[in-house]
């Protein structure tokens, strides 16, 4: 168990030093648990085929971080946020929920044609799409309790695919719009009035580059952390209880859930509850970073324990399911979307960011709409409402329609 953390922990620090050097995974935003673990997972790979040695981790510590990472994303789920953010980001929200129920039907219509396992188009569906890395891997130990063998492998693979395919569409698709959609006028800058509490929500939350630096003391740091720590942990513990009777239902639930589901409802509850008048009793800067943390440990570990050798059987449907994926997603944001988000710049900026996190993950949504506005001009709106709802809605929403789609097929 702790060779495994190690493992995981020396594959996250040579992706660090490969995402510095390589120019590729910059441009395409590749985590640097994937790039290091890609590399341990291919040397495990041809133990496998050159010696016949299978290595064997063991997933006890990842399935914690795991459980931790989508504890603090329950806690980014602020439902205020839908009254501030207008009408802009209900209709994202909407084209999401349609988005990502797309992304498993699809699939599955796909290995149905092709006579193939179902759960093959649930894996390289939204779990590893909108889902990405995270995802995948939360969902790889349920989709090998339904029957599955290298589900985790399988849903990684697509992942990495999509996190480079949605970087690839997402700004060429946009651009496009631009010069062939949109007159002179449309594209010329808006004044725009953006209310100062979603302004405030992007810059603490949903961009950590964009959060104001503050300046503290070794221990007010290490106080602020702790304190971080204890309310993933506690939530944690209590959504462990929560999971047992969730499975009590005899519903197929991810082993996440009564943690993402406690968390939120923490946050909810007590998100303006304070010790003292300037101290919020959660500081949902520090949760992020904890969690955030606690992600790269369990991708790293969760990218060491590819089977790589067990993808070889499913090439052709799983080509076929991830080539109809961005062909889909291109479509839906060229079709649906510009048009149900107003048809005028913004729209066009934001169907780029849509192909950036319906296909990998919020950084590629921001890459990709930075490029278009660098040839063309800033906007403010996409830049509020893409974060908002990669940071605190699109793993809640699509756990509940993963949990759903696995329960009535």
């Amino acid at each position: 168990m702790i060779q495994t953390a190690g493992i995981g922990a020396l594959a996250l620090i040579v992706g660090m030093v490969l995402t510095r050097k390589v120019a590729f995974l910059q441009k395409f935003c590749v985590p640097s648990p994937v790039s290091g673990g890609i590399i341990f997972s291919l040397l495990t790979l041809m133990l496998y085929g050159w010696f016949h040695v299978e290595v064997s981790f063991d997933g006890t510590l990842k399935d914690v971080f795991m459980l931790a990472f989508f504890t603090s994303v329950g806690f980014q789920s602020d439902l205020k946020v839908l009254k501030q953010g207008g009408r802009l980001l209900i209709i994202m929200l909407s084209l999401l929920v349609v988005m990502i129920a797309m992304q498993n039907l699809m699939p599955m219509g796909i290995t149905r044609l092709m006579g193939v396992d179902p759960l093959i188009g649930m894996a390289a569906g939204s779990i590893s799409m909108t889902g990405g890395h995270g995802t995948a891997g939360g969902f790889a130990s349920v989709l090998e309790g339904m029957g599955l063998q290298g589900a985790g492998t399988i849903g990684m693979a697509a992942a990495t695919f999509g996190l480079i395919a949605g970087s690839m569409i997402g700004g060429p698709l946009a651009e496009r719009i631009i010069r062939t959609k949109l007159t002179h006028e449309q594209m010329q800058p808006q004044n725009e009035e953006i209310d100062p509490a979603m302004a405030g929500i992007e810059s603490d939350e949903a961009s950590p580059t964009g959060r104001a630096k503050r300046v503290s003391t070794n221990e007010q740091e290490f106080q602020q952390y702790a304190k971080a720590t204890y309310c993933i942990l506690l939530v944690m513990g209590g959504g462990t209880l929560l999971s047992w009777l969730f499975a009590k239902t005899g519903i197929t639930f991810p082993t996440y859930f009564g943690a993402l589901i406690l968390a939120a409802i923490a946050r909810n509850m007590l998100g303006f509850v304070s010790f003292k008048a300037d101290d919020k009793l959660l500081d949902m800067e520090r949760i992020i970073s904890v969690g955030n943390i606690c992600l790269s440990m369990f991708l790293g570990m969760a990218m060491i324990s590819l089977k790589l050798w067990e993808l070889q059987s499913l090439a052709l449907p799983l080509i076929v399911i991830l080539a109809s994926q961005v062909l889909m997603m291109a479509l839906f944001a060229r079709l649906v979307a510009f048009p149900l988000l107003g048809r005028d710049y913004d729209a066009a900026v934001l169907c780029a960011g849509m192909c950036g996190f319906g296909l990998g993950a919020t950084p590629n949504a921001m890459a990709n709409m930075s490029a278009v506005c660098y040839k063309y001009h800033y906007t403010v709106k996409p830049f509020l409402i893409v974060p908002i709802i990669g940071a605190m809605f699109a793993d809640f929403i699509n756990t509940g329609i993963i949990t759903l789609f696995l329960n009535i097929f």
